[in-house]
């Protein structure tokens, strides 16, 4: 069939007809997309522009013929859904690559919908829109907290206040529970993160940094590989610990930390303005664009892991390790509580760990070569979860040997992290930073 008559069939269906195919094609394809690991390095790219292309398409078509679908019955809300499942698009995209011009395009679609009150018109009389607005509020606020817009992260938590307290009063047969808790959860993290709003951003500043260049370089043997940090994984498990949504306060921290970008204030946002109906500017430019360095390597790709269980944590680890580039080195951070007990071995199998005390939730930094070879090496004894596996005759020495909590502690050892677990994967460049008061189980013997 000829472009012509495709065209003349297309003319013949009624606008608002083609326009709930487009919807219902753009649905399917975002449910399948929406649940996918953050994990997997490009394996998901080819469905994340699948999904994208028909979201442009529309949400181009939707301006093209707002008039006419509004005359048919079209919805503010359901302007407003579209652009949040692009914005949506945009940050899952952020989160599996960690290139910031997705965040910021997120931030761009959230901050439309904010300013043109998609949402709020009817929102206090329609239970199904009411959550609809709540979602919006809390995404936009985990966006705003990456980039690191806490001007903007306020105003989202006063009105998200309101509007809980709004349909607690008009929808009285509902409780709001859940909401009540996102709540609260963000106000005690910004509570807690309040120490850092006053000085300088935890990512890397063009503004306050000195370029890569201009650092003093470690000599580099011929043999070895020029190795670059690829990929991250970033976890933690703590009782009560602080957090807005599956992203804690460690977490939080560290993610920024491994970014090159500048962040908040140092933006310059260059957003052209909105025009009447609805578009949001192809002229509009990224907010970082005019200030970031396209010299500096990319951010490392992160995945975020939110309490996960032992064998989850090891799969990650694993299809991060496989998928590794041969120049990559990957970080791995963990921060939780942990155990400490002692194991005794023979005095010939090694200097043992000493015993002395450790400062309470210290850092530890550990670094294995690309050849295999460990500038440090983790000590079997120490290793082993049966103490009496390192017992022998003679002379014996004391270890220091534990684990992470990454579990309740009524499970025993199913869900705790030792040293060994890590052992298979040293066979890639890995840097470890374990943050806990059981870190010296991780110490290396010499």
């Amino acid at each position: 069939m000829s472009q012509l008559q495709m065209n003349t069939n297309n003319s013949n269906i009624p606008v608002s007809e083609r326009y709930w195919t487009l919807v219902d094609k753009a649905d399917k394809k975002f449910s399948k997309i929406r649940d996918l690991p953050y994990y997997e390095r490009n394996r998901y790219d080819t469905y994340f522009y699948k999904v994208f292309k028909v979201y442009t398409q529309l949400w181009k078509f939707q301006q093209e013929n707002r008039q006419k679908l509004v005359e048919a019955g079209l919805k503010r809300w359901e302007i407003g859904e579209i652009a949040s499942r692009i914005a949506q698009l945009y940050y899952g995209q952020y989160m599996r690559t960690s290139e910031a011009s997705y965040l910021s395009e997120a931030y761009i679609f959230y901050e439309a919908i904010l300013t043109r009150e998609y949402f709020k018109e009817g929102a206090c009389q329609d239970f199904n829109l009411a959550n609809k607005q709540l979602r919006f509020l809390a995404r936009f606020l985990m966006v705003c907290l990456v980039l690191n817009r806490r001007e903007m992260v306020h105003q989202l938590v006063n009105q998200l206040k309101m509007l809980v307290d709004e349909c607690k009063r008009t929808f009285q047969d509902t409780d709001f529970k859940e909401w009540k808790l996102v709540v609260q959860e963000i106000v005690r993290f910004l509570k807690a993160d309040n120490a850092f709003m006053n000085i300088r951003p935890l990512r890397y500043s063009l503004v306050l940094d000195p370029h890569p260049d201009v650092l003093p370089h470690v000599a580099v043997p011929v043999a070895r590989k020029n190795l670059r940090l690829r990929d991250a994984i970033l976890s933690s498990y703590h009782h009560n610990e602080v957090k807005f949504s599956e992203l804690t306060l460690d977490t939080f921290r560290m993610l920024q930390c491994l970014e090159w970008e500048p962040s908040g204030s140092f933006y310059q946002s260059s957003v052209g303005k909105n025009s009447p109906n609805g578009a949001l500017g192809s002229s509009r430019l990224n907010h970082s664009q005019d200030i970031a360095d396209p010299t500096l390597p990319p951010n490392p790709r992160k995945a975020v892991l939110y309490r996960p269980s032992l064998t989850h944590f090891i799969a990650v680890l694993a299809t991060i390790c496989e998928e590794l580039p041969t120049d990559g080195v990957l970080l791995i951070y963990l921060s939780a509580s942990g155990t400490t007990g002692h194991a005794l071995s023979p005095s010939g199998s090694g200097t043992g760990i000493s015993t002395t005390d450790y400062t309470t939730r210290d850092s530890l930094s550990h670094t294995i070569q690309s050849d295999g070879t460990s500038t440090s090496s983790f000590g079997s004894p120490s290793d082993s979860p049966n103490p009496s596996a390192s017992q022998n005759k003679g002379d014996c020495i004391t270890h220091v040997t534990g684990c992470l909590q990454f579990g309740n502690r009524g499970s025993g050892g199913l869900n705790c992290i030792y040293p060994s677990d890590l052992i298979p994967f040293t066979r890639r460049p890995l840097f470890i930073i374990i943050e806990s008061d059981a870190s010296k189980v991780f110490k290396a013997n010499y």
